[in-house]
Parts: structure tokens; C-alpha cells; sequence
């Protein structure tokens, strides 16, 4: 592995939307890295913001909020992650592994560093959280890619799962509860 290949590869898991899904796949795929390697170099990058989303969020947040494209910016982030967070704030730590780990868009270490910001979790909660769940998402992720269109078609079938299982929430209506009377 270069240099060049190294760097690739860390600063893509390192990049907020890319992260481990896109990362791992260009380690091994493109620049044909062992998926050790491509898992090891991956996962180092991913937790790179970490630590700096966690810590250094909220003051970097009130000095930019002063700005209104900023402002408008954080907002919609902000929105999005809270959106998201439901089953972090439900389950608290084992909510945000679980949040982190399922390799979908818009979930992911930068995704979970803002929930746990937003949701209050100490640094000392949410970093571990995140760390296994970076790791069980890369193991994901590394696997779908290593065994090719089987992977892909696992993936699909998971995710089209989970979209059914989501939507089966929202089409299910309840009747209204019965007032008591007396």
C-alpha cells in the first residue's frame, strides 16, 4: 500500500458521507488493498472526527451560528441528526452502537457524534458507544464487499427488510382510544 493509497483511503472513512461505505469498497475494489488492511485503515479514519465532533461541537457551534449561512446550516443538521436519534434517545449508549453500526446513509460516526452532542451523552458514554459501532459497521461493510454481488444482494434484501419493517409502523392504523365513561 502507498502513501498516496493510504491517505485515500483514511481521509474517505474520515469524509462525513462516505465514511466506512464508501472507504472500505474503494480500499479493496479500486485500489485492490487487503481487506485487512482496507478494514484497519478505514476504521482508524473513521473515528479521526470523533473525538473533535464530541468535544469540540457546541463552542465551534455558537461561534458559527453568530453567521446566518451558518446558522441555517447547523439548523438543518442539527434537525436531520435529531430525526435520526430516535433510537439513541430510547436506548441511550446501546441505542447509539446500534445507530452507528447499521451502514445505511445518514447514519454513521458523524451522524451518532451529533446525536450523542444534541442528546447531552458525555464524551466518556458515547465515544466507546461509537467505537463499536464503527467497528461492527466496518466489519459490515468489509464483508458485503469481500463476497462481491452476494454482498450486494444480502445488503438489498436487508435493507428492503428494514424499509418494510419501518413502513409496516406507519400503515398500521390504530383506532382512536375509546373516551371512559362513567
Amino acid at each position: 500500500m502507498t502513501l498516496t493509497n493510504f491517505l485515500q483511503v483514511f481521509f474517505t472513512a474520515a469524509a462525513p458521507i462516505s465514511e466506512l461505505r464508501g472507504a472500505i469498497p474503494l480500499a479493496i475494489l479500486d485500489l485492490e488493498i487487503s481487506w485487512q488492511l482496507a478494514f484497519l485503515v478505514a476504521f482508524a479514519g473513521n473515528l479521526l472526527p470523533v473525538p473533535f465532533i464530541l468535544l469540540l461541537l457546541d463552542p465551534v457551534a455558537r461561534i458559527l451560528s453568530r453567521v446566518r449561512v451558518f446558522d441555517k446550516i447547523l439548523n438543518w443538521l442539527f434537525e436531520i441528526s435529531r430525526r435520526r436519534g430516535g433510537l439513541v434517545e430510547r436506548y441511550g449508549a446501546l441505542g447509539l452502537v446500534l445507530f452507528v453500526a447499521i451502514p445505511l446513509p445518514i447514519t454513521g460516526a458523524w451522524t451518532g457524534s451529533i446525536v450523542a452532542f444534541l442528546l447531552g451523552m458525555s464524551f466518556w458514554r458515547a465515544f466507546p458507544a461509537i467505537i463499536i459501532g464503527v467497528f461492527i459497521a466496518g466489519v459490515i461493510v468489509t464483508t458485503l464487499t469481500v463476497i462481491g454481488w452476494w454482498g450486494a444482494l444480502i445488503a438489498g434484501i436487508g435493507l428492503l427488510a428494514l424499509i418494510v419493517l419501518g413502513l409496516r409502523k406507519s400503515l398500521v392504523v390504530k383506532p382512536p382510544p375509546a373516551a371512559d365513561k362513567a
